[in-house]
């Protein structure tokens, strides 16, 4: 009788183990497979460990799952149920829900310190004299080197930045270290860069580098804004409400973290405009 009554009461706790197990809440992460400084498939990036933090506050374990091409993962794996979340997306995008954001940043022109250019604007000489400014194709920096007569000057070096792949149908990769190396090498005196996707590499580079803002005031030649601030923030399915209202909670308790995460990483900040508000 006492056996039986020990078996019995030893499958009850193995049953209750396994629920608690079988139950274990798990926060499913979209992240690029290999898309650095932000992420890749060893965790080494800075949405990485920003996913990282946000599983903790939520008491989930967190769980990666990487996608290669960046132009339809909201569509096929965050539409599609494969993952909850998505990191580093724009304030208000429209195809899911979107935090308030947690951090503002801006582009960034890269020079040598050495070089002592005097980069504050669109109109600084130095962008008039340089041989060659390294850019992301599709960037307001390409807007605006447009808008300032430089594009078709780089066409041949942008063609050789990209290995001379064709862009026709195809994502065609620019790795931010590659860029602001070109800078650190000589090969290109100045690089335009989104600031995160820059800040690591001028951080660690052997040659001392000099990172500046661009004002948010640039206009193209028929005069329309080109935006270079954005706000980042988190982003959800549309019907995920609750997911939302518990990230932005996290967001506004844990800012303080948030940002020494970012300015370890050496990205600069920026104050958000008055008007942004939590995304709901």
């Amino acid at each position: 009788m006492k056996t039986s009554t020990r078996i019995v009461a030893a499958l009850a706790l193995g049953f209750g183990f396994s629920t608690v197990q079988a139950e274990q809440p798990v926060l499913k992460v979209c992240t690029a497979e290999n898309e650095m400084p932000y992420s890749n498939k060893n965790g080494e990036g800075f949405e990485n460990k920003l996913a990282q933090y946000v599983a903790e506050q939520l008491g989930r374990k967190l769980e990666t799952v990487s996608w290669t091409d960046p132009r339809y993962f909201i569509r096929d794996y965050l539409d599609k149920g494969l993952c909850d979340v998505v990191m580093g997306v724009d304030a208000g995008d429209p195809r899911l829900l979107t935090t308030a954001p947690y951090y503002r940043s801006g582009y960034v022109f890269i020079s040598r310190e050495k070089d002592g250019l005097d980069l504050q604007n669109w109109d600084s000489p130095a962008l008039k004299q340089a041989q060659r400014i390294a850019f992301a194709p599709g960037s307001p920096a390409e807007t605006m080197l447009r808008a300032i007569g430089r594009y078709n000057d780089m066409f041949n070096y942008q063609q050789e930045l990209a290995g001379f792949k064709s862009k026709r149908n195809q994502y065609v990769k620019y790795d931010n270290d590659k860029l602001v190396n070109e800078v650190a090498s000589g090969k290109a005196e100045i690089a335009i860069l989104w600031g995160p996707a820059a800040a690591r590499y001028v951080k660690t580079s052997a040659t001392p580098l000099t990172m500046t803002v661009i004002p948010d005031n640039a206009k193209r030649a028929d005069g329309e804004k080109v935006g270079l601030h954005y706000s980042t923030s988190i982003g959800v399915r549309k019907n995920d409400s609750a997911l939302l209202g518990q990230l932005n909670k996290i967001i506004k308790d844990g800012q303080d973290n948030i940002e020494a995460l970012l300015e370890a990483e050496g990205i600069p900040l920026l104050d958000q405009p008055e008007t942004a508000v939590s995304m709901n």
